[in-house]
């Protein structure tokens, strides 16, 4: 019984080790207005490897919640961008940023 409980404990501290480790929180500045562009810009996000995406619409700004070692800052701010919201890096088209509803356009 002592033998059990040792390993429960020694599993449960490996996985909670892991699981703090293996994520990174990241503040992005992404532009955008209303509830629509805080929907597209969270489901846009929400690629594989990002625990938690959550974008302010007072603040303009996206937390992120991601392992680094299954997707890049980069990679998350060119999915914003392609659906029409700028992010320092990475710019959204004309033709994205065009067909926005009016309530999103923010340029």
């Amino acid at each position: 019984m002592k033998t059990l409980k040792f390993f429960i404990a020694i599993m449960a501290l490996t996985i909670s080790t892991v699981a703090f480790s293996a994520t990174k929180t990241e503040s992005i500045k992404v532009s955008g207005n209303c509830e629509s562009c805080k929907a597209r810009i969270e489901k846009a996000a929400k690629v594989s490897g990002v625990a938690k995406a959550t974008w302010s619409e007072k603040t303009k700004v996206l937390t992120l919640v991601y392992d680094p070692a299954k997707v890049k800052s980069d990679d998350v701010q060119k999915k914003i961008a392609a659906v029409g919201h700028d992010t320092p890096k990475f710019k959204a088209t004309s033709t994205v940023y065009n067909a926005l509803p009016g309530c999103c356009k923010y340029r």
